[in-house]
């Protein structure tokens, strides 16, 4: 048992609010870790499809919960609350940890209605609101806002993984109200660098859900345009569309750009790591609303140089020109520019992927995210 484990914490019970199992799965497992290594019962409360066995592998009793994420109904998200709220009395909870906007609005107004004060708010990103800048989107923005302090109390603290977001919800940063993560942390024994291919060519990777707000578009015409003036660079994307988001790419526009020369689209992989050795680059061209995008920490600790755009989260990790370089969003010009740059200087590419693995062993490894968890749940839970 870790040394922070103390009287006053062990035995307490954390409930973890999170509209889908996929989503604790792929980038929450350490947080439940540092939970059961303070000595803390765990439930996670979720949409239970094929993720159950990796989450209670952690420790961590799973709950079904059905919310869909992709609906705004008022009427089903207060329904939902309802049986959280029953859910947390039941389970006797002392923290309710609310992971993204729909877990903190459905699992705060729960928290309220079964009395629990202790909350975390944890904003793993803020998806459309960071990814558009319209008066649609600032009059989101401060709707959010309102509904999201709306439901604090005085012993709630929130979790951010970029030190942007903070304010979107009116936040300092630096508060002692607010932690910043180096993202959902990475094993740097799982990921680890190998031996970057042979060039040419320049082969360049997307690892990420198939979304259009991940820029998959402005990758693709960068890639033309580059192949057009004769740049030996391929594409390579891996991913999956997601059926609960809007901003979804059609499966056959997918089909239709991995027809074209140096693009292919393979769908989604279990194998990660194995991508990274396949290829010199990581790109992610995001439009924005990204917390601290994985895919990034992964190809940074096999020791991959990244290419992504200027938006919060993403410009967190990587720093332009020395663990790749950011290009402005919806660039594609530019992007083809950059990658042909690349595929000139294999040698710049190489040290970029050593500083890129550098760059995660300095705060961005599970062990880092596990220990600042704890050192929050401690805190919260002493008190």
């Amino acid at each position: 048992m870790s040394s922070l484990s103390l009287p006053d914490v062990q035995g307490r019970k954390i409930v973890f609010v999170i509209t889908e199992d996929w989503f604790f799965a792929s980038h929450f497992l350490p947080m439940a870790r540092a939970a059961r290594e303070l000595g803390l019962d765990v439930t996670v409360v979720t949409r239970v499809r094929s993720h159950r066995e990796a989450i209670e592998a952690a420790g961590a009793k799973v709950i079904p919960l059905e919310a869909e994420r992709r609906s705004l109904n008022p009427m089903a998200a207060g329904y939902a609350a309802g049986q959280l709220a029953a859910i947390l009395k039941a389970e006797k909870a002392d923290l309710v940890h609310c992971i993204a906007l729909k877990g903190i609005l459905v699992g705060g107004f729960a928290a309220t209605l079964a009395g629990i004060g202790r909350r975390v708010y944890a904003l793993t990103g803020s998806g459309f609101l960071g990814a558009r800048t319209d008066r649609v989107a600032r009059l989101s923005q401060r709707a959010v806002r309102l509904l999201v302090r709306g439901l604090e109390t005085g012993r709630t603290r929130y979790v951010f993984e970029n030190t942007d977001d903070p304010k979107l919800l009116g936040l300092d940063p630096t508060s002692e109200r607010v932690t910043i993560l180096g993202g959902a942390g990475i094993d740097p024994d799982q990921f680890r660098p190998t031996p970057l291919p042979a060039q040419p060519p320049l082969k360049v990777a997307v690892v990420a859900r198939m979304l259009w707000s991940k820029g998959i578009d402005v990758a693709v015409e960068a890639v033309r345009q580059a192949r057009a003036e004769g740049v030996a660079v391929e594409l390579s994307l891996y991913g999956a569309p997601d059926p609960s988001n809007p901003k979804a790419i059609p499966e056959e526009t997918l089909k239709a750009w991995s027809g074209e020369p140096g693009i292919s689209w393979h769908g989604a992989t279990r194998d990660v790591a194995a991508v990274w050795r396949a290829h010199h680059v990581a790109c992610l061209p995001s439009r924005g609303g990204e917390g601290l995008p994985r895919t990034l920490l992964e190809a940074a600790a096999c020791g991959r140089a990244i290419v992504t755009t200027d938006v919060p989260g993403c410009r967190t990790l990587v720093r332009d020109g020395v663990e790749g370089r950011i290009v402005p969003t919806d660039d594609a010009p530019g992007l083809a520019e950059t990658l042909a740059a690349l595929s000139r200087r294999p040698d710049l590419v190489a040290r970029m992927g050593e500083a890129a693995r550098a760059r995660v062993l300095d705060g961005f490894t599970e062990r880092d995210v596990i220990e600042s968890v704890k050192r929050l749940y401690r805190s919260m839970l002493a008190s």
